[in-house]
C-alpha cells in the first residue's frame, strides 16, 4: 500500500463514540426529532388501522390510507419517526430494479418525492442527478444488454452510455477500467428525515393520527379478526394491524407466536469534508454504483458519501437481537465503526475517484438495516393470522416507503393487490425457514449485492433446508438441484460427457443440450420427475362444495375426477391456479406450484372465514411426495407395477382414482404438465423412495430415465400451457391469457351437481333423469327457483364473476400469443420487450424447440397488432 494512501486512510478514520451495547450515540446533524415526551392519551380507543411502526414506510402507509379517504387511521411508534433505520439511511432513490414489478414501486416511489414537497409544505430535500452502474468488465457489459432488453416496455428512462458519456457526466472518474455504464436520469438522493416528516405531515393533513412515544406492550386478536392493541397508555381496538416496526418487527411478530425471518444487518457508509474538485463543480455528480468494486458513491454538498456492501465473510449481522430481542433503548443510535472491515471497498473508491485520497472524513456511519433471508421485504396480509399485515424486511426502505405505502392501502380498501408482487408475499416463507436459515442467507444477500445478475440465478447458503424430499439423498449427486420454496428439486439431470453444476450466463450454458435431451425422453419414451415441492391441501366437510364454487371460475369437478380451476379476484384477475380432484362426496384435494403454497392458502383461509363455510382445511405439502410419470410409454411401465385397469377406457383423462402401485398406497391423477400421456402419482412422502426405485426398474426395457423442472417447462410451452407467474396473475384476467375453457359464466348449481351452457337455455337432469329448459335471462344470480317436485338450482356467482362479465362485454384489449424468435446463442428469459410500431411491450415466458432449433414465446399483445409485432434481443 502507497504512502499517499495510508495517509488517505488515517484521515478516514474517525474517532470512535463510546456507547451502550457498543454504539455510537451519534445523531446526524440536521437529525431532530419532537421531543420525547409521552402523549396523555391515545387519544380513542377505536381504529379501522393500526400501524405500528414510524419510519418512512410506516408514515407512509398511514399517509396513503388517510389520503385515499380512511378514517381512523392510528400509527404507534415506540421512540419517535424514523427512529431505528431510517434515520441513518444514505437516501438513495433509483428507478433502476432488476425485477419487474419492483420497476413499479420505484417509479411511484420518486413521481410521489418529487411533489410531496408542493403538497405537504414540507422540504425533501430530494436531489435527481441521475445515477449510472459501472460495467469494468465484459460480463458486466452483458448483464447491462440483458437488462435493456427489459427496460424498453417502461416507462422509466434507462439507457446504456458508452466510456465517453459516462465520463461526461461523472468527470471525477478514473476511466482505465469503465467499459460501459448503465444511466437512469432521474435518479438521485433523499433526505430520510425531511421525507418521513413531509409524509407524517401529509398524513396529519388527511386525517391520520400519529402517536410517539407509544410502545406496544401486547397483541390480543378476538373471535371476530379485529385486534386489542395494548400500549402503556391504553388498549385499541382495531379491524386490522399492520407491523411496520423495522428491526422491531420480529419482536412484534413474537406477540402472536410468529417467527419472522429477519436480521439486523450493520451497514457502514463514510461522509467526507468539502473537496475542493467537488466544489467547483457546476453541476451535481450522478449517483456512481461500482458494481465490481460493490459500493455506492454520491455527492453530500461539497463532499462525498460511499457505502460499500461487504462480502459475506466480513459483513457482520446483530444476531443477539434475533435470540434476545433488540436493546431497550435503542433507537436512534449506531453501532461502532469498523473500517478494516470495509477496507478492500476503500480501496477500489479511491482507484475509481482518486480525488478520495486527500479526502477528509466527517462521519462514519454504522447503523442497522434489517433484511429478510433474500434481500427483499415482506409485504402484505400474513397467512394464519387474521387482519395481520405486514411491511418489513426493507433493505432499502426509502426508495420503497412510497410506492409500498400505496401498494398496501390499495390493497387494504379494495381487497386484492393492484397489480402482482409474489415476490413481496410474506407467506413465501414457512416454519422451515429456520433462525440458521435466515442469517446464512442474509450474509449471502448482503454479499452478493453487487453481484452479476445472471438469468436462472440459484444460490446455495443455507440449503437444503428440512425440507426435502425422498428422492433428495438419491438424486443430489445426479442433477443440478434449484431452490423451490425450501424444497430442493432437480433442473436437469447429468450425464457422462456433460459439464456439471451451476454454471450462469447470459447464453445457452451446461444444462442446453442436457435439457434437450431429457425433452426428447418425455416425448418419445417415458420420464420421472419428482414434483414433491407442489402445494397441496385437503377440503372437506360440509360447506365444501359451496366454498369451492364460490372460490374458483371452474365447476366443482365430481367425485373420481379433476380439473383445472381459477381463483380470481373481485377484478377478475387471476390469483392462482389449482388443479382440483374430488376424492370422495365432500372431500377435495387441491394442488397448487411450490412458490404459491401459502399464498393460495391464505386466500382460501380467508374466504372461508368472511364466507362462515363450514370446512376443514389440512395443509399437506411437507407430508406428501408427488411423483410425474410421463412419456407414450408411461402406461405401459406403470401397468406393470398394478392390478388396476391403466387402460384408457378404464382410467380416463382427469380422473383420479386411489390405488396401488408395487403394493404402495397413493392416490394417481392421470394428468401430466407435459401434455403427453402421464399420471401424478401422491403418496405419503416416506415411500417416495421405495415408489421410484419400483417405477425406475419396471421401466428398464421402456428406457425410462428422470427429467428436471427444465425439460418440464420447456414441454408445457409447447403444448401452450399457461402457468402461473408467468402468462397469468394478479396483472392478467382469464380471457386474455386464454383461459376461458376454464372459466364457466353460466355455472349452475342443480341438486349439488353443476352444469354448464350458454343462454338462452339450460338443460338439466330432473331426478327421474327427464331433461327440462330454463330460461336463463328469467333466473337472477343467488336466486334459488323451485322446477317441478322441488327441483332447486342456481346460477353461482363465483369471486370476479361480475368483472369478467363486464371485460366480456367491453372486448379485450391484449390477448396471448405465440411468436417465434430468430436467435441462435441468446435466449429471452421472459420480460424482455417486444417493439412494434415504436412502441414496447413484454415477453412472458420462453420454449426452446430443440429438434427444430427454433424458440418461441408468449407475449401479450394488442389485438390489433398481434401479427406484426417484431422482436430485437441481440447482445
Amino acid at each position: 500500500m502507497s504512502a499517499v494512501l495510508r495517509g488517505a486512510l488515517r484521515r478516514l478514520r474517525p474517532p470512535r463514540w463510546p456507547g451502550p451495547l457498543g454504539a455510537a450515540a451519534l445523531r446526524l446533524p440536521g437529525v431532530q426529532g419532537r421531543p420525547k415526551t409521552s402523549p396523555a392519551s391515545l387519544g380513542k380507543d377505536r381504529a379501522d388501522t393500526v400501524i405500528i411502526g414510524g419510519g418512512c414506510v410506516g408514515v407512509s402507509l398511514a399517509y396513503h390510507l388517510a389520503k385515499a379517504g380512511l378514517k381512523d387511521v392510528v400509527l404507534l411508534e415506540k421512540s419517535e419517526l424514523t427512529a431505528g433505520s431510517t434515520w441513518h439511511a444514505a437516501g438513495l432513490t433509483t428507478y433502476f430494479h432488476p425485477g419487474i414489478n419492483l420497476k413499479k414501486i420505484h417509479a411511484y416511489s420518486i413521481k410521489l418525492y418529487e411533489k410531496l414537497e408542493e403538497e405537504t409544505g414540507q422540504p425533501v430535500g430530494f436531489h435527481q442527478p441521475g445515477s449510472i452502474r459501472i460495467a469494468s468488465t465484459p460480463t458486466r457489459v452483458d448483464e447491462f444488454k440483458y437488462q435493456m432488453t427489459r427496460a424498453g416496455w417502461h416507462p422509466t428512462e434507462q439507457y446504456l452510455i458508452t466510456p465517453e458519456k459516462v465520463q461526461e457526466l461523472f468527470p471525477l472518474l478514473n476511466m482505465d477500467k469503465v467499459l460501459a455504464g448503465l444511466y437512469n436520469p432521474g435518479d438521485g438522493h433523499i433526505d430520510p428525515y425531511s421525507l418521513t416528516m413531509a409524509l407524517a405531515a401529509g398524513a396529519r393533513k388527511y386525517g391520520a393520527q400519529l402517536n410517539y412515544p407509544v410502545q406496544v406492550t401486547n397483541l390480543n386478536s378476538r373471535s371476530d379478526g379485529t385486534w386489542e392493541v395494548e400500549t402503556p397508555l391504553g388498549t385499541i381496538r382495531a379491524k386490522r394491524i399492520v407491523n411496520t416496526a423495522g428491526f422491531w418487527a420480529r419482536d412484534i411478530g413474537k406477540m402472536i407466536g410468529l417467527q419472522h425471518p429477519l436480521i439486523p444487518v450493520h451497514h457502514q457508509y463514510v461522509v467526507t469534508s468539502t473537496i475542493t474538485e467537488v466544489k467547483a463543480l457546476k453541476t451535481e455528480l450522478p449517483v456512481i454504483r461500482d458494481l465490481e468494486g460493490s459500493y455506492y458513491l454520491r455527492q453530500e454538498r461539497d463532499g462525498l458519501l460511499f457505502g460499500p456492501y461487504e462480502s459475506e465473510e466480513k459483513m457482520k449481522l446483530q444476531d443477539s437481537w434475533v435470540t434476545n430481542g433488540v436493546p431497550p433503548g435503542f433507537g436512534k443510535e449506531l453501532f461502532e465503526s469498523d473500517l478494516d472491515r470495509i477496507m478492500e471497498h476503500i480501496e477500489a473508491a479511491m482507484e475509481m475517484v482518486p480525488i478520495l485520497r486527500k479526502a477528509d472524513i466527517v462521519n462514519t456511519i454504522a447503523g442497522p438495516i434489517t433484511y429478510s433471508p433474500d434481500i427483499l421485504p415482506m409485504v402484505g396480509p400474513h397467512q394464519g393470522v387474521r387482519n395481520y399485515w405486514v411491511a418489513i424486511g426493507f433493505g432499502y426502505g426509502i426508495i420503497h416507503a412510497g410506492g409500498i405505502g400505496k401498494y398496501l392501502s390499495d390493497w387494504i380498501l379494495e381487497g386484492e393487490p393492484p397489480f402482482d408482487l409474489i415476490e413481496l408475499d410474506p407467506n413465501r416463507y414457512g416454519k422451515w425457514t429456520t433462525t440458521e436459515y435466515t442469517a446464512a442467507k442474509a450474509r449471502e444477500s448482503y454479499g452478493f449485492n453487487n453481484i452479476v445478475g445472471y438469468p436462472k440465478e440459484e444460490r446455495f447458503a443455507g440449503r437444503p433446508t428440512e425440507r426435502t424430499s425422498g428422492l433428495y439423498d438419491l438424486l443430489k449427486s445426479k442433477c443440478s438441484m434449484g431452490f423451490h420454496a425450501g424444497w430442493e428439486q432437480p433442473h436437469w439431470f447429468y450425464k457422462p460427457g456433460d459439464e456439471t453444476g451451476y454454471k450462469p450466463s447470459f447464453r445457452r450454458t451446461n444444462w442446453f443440450d442436457p435439457v434437450g435431451r431429457e425433452y426428447k425422453q418425455v416425448m418419445e419414451k417415458v420420464g420421472v420427475i419428482d414434483l414433491s415441492p407442489f402445494g397441496k391441501f385437503r377440503v372437506k366437510g360440509t360447506d365444501s362444495v359451496k366454498l369451492l364454487d364460490h372460490l374458483f371460475a371452474n365447476v366443482v369437478p365430481k367425485v373420481g375426477t379433476t380439473n383445472i380451476s381459477h381463483m380470481l379476484t373481485p377484478r377478475g384477475k387471476v390469483y392462482a391456479e389449482l388443479t382440483v380432484s374430488q376424492l370422495c362426496p365432500g372431500e377435495f384435494m387441491l394442488v397448487t406450484g411450490s412458490g404459491s403454497e401459502l399464498h393460495d392458502l391464505r386466500w382460501i383461509e380467508e374466504k372461508v372465514t368472511s364466507g362462515g363455510f363450514k370446512v376443514e382445511i389440512e395443509n399437506l405439502t411437507d407430508e406428501m411426495g408427488v411423483l410425474g410419470v410421463a412419456g407414450p410409454y408411461a402406461r405401459q411401465v406403470l401397468q406393470k407395477l398394478t392390478n388396476e385397469d391403466l387402460s384408457d377406457g378404464s382410467f380416463k383423462f382427469l380422473q383420479c382414482k386411489h390405488l396401488k402401485l408395487s403394493n404402495i398406497a397413493l392416490t394417481a391423477i392421470r394428468i401430466s404438465y407435459t401434455g403427453e400421456l402421464g399420471w401424478e402419482l401422491y403418496h405419503r412422502k416416506e415411500d417416495s423412495l421405495a415408489l421410484y426405485t419400483a417405477i425406475m426398474e419396471a421401466g428398464q426395457k421402456e428406457g425410462i430415465d428422470d427429467f428436471g423442472t427444465y425439460a418440464l417447462n420447456a414441454l408445457r410451452l409447447e403444448k401452450g400451457f399457461r402457468a402461473w407467474g408467468a402468462e397469468m396473475n394478479c396483472d392478467t384476467n382469464p380471457l386474455e391469457a386464454g383461459l376461458e375453457y376454464f372459466v364457466k359464466l353460466n355455472k349452475v348449481v342443480i341438486d349439488s351437481d353443476e352444469v354448464t351452457s350458454e343462454p338462452p337455455l339450460l338443460q338439466a337432469k330432473q331426478p327421474q333423469n327427464k331433461l327440462i329448459a330454463v330460461n336463463l335471462t328469467t333466473v337472477l344470480p343467488n336466486i334459488y327457483i323451485d322446477l317441478n317436485e322441488g327441483f332447486e338450482c342456481t346460477l353461482t356467482d363465483f369471486i370476479g364473476k361480475q368483472a369478467l362479465k363486464q371485460i366480456k362485454e367491453k372486448g379485450l384489449k391484449r390477448r396471448l400469443v405465440y411468436l417465434t424468435l430468430e436467435t441462435d446463442n441468446v435466449d429471452p428469459e421472459g420480460n424482455e420487450s417486444v417493439w412494434h410500431n415504436g412502441k414496447a411491450s413484454t415477453i412472458e415466458s420462453i420454449l426452446i424447440l430443440h429438434e427444430q432449433n427454433l424458440t418461441l414465446c408468449f407475449k401479450y399483445e394488442c389485438i390489433i397488432s398481434v401479427l406484426l409485432a417484431q422482436i430485437n434481443l441481440k447482445l
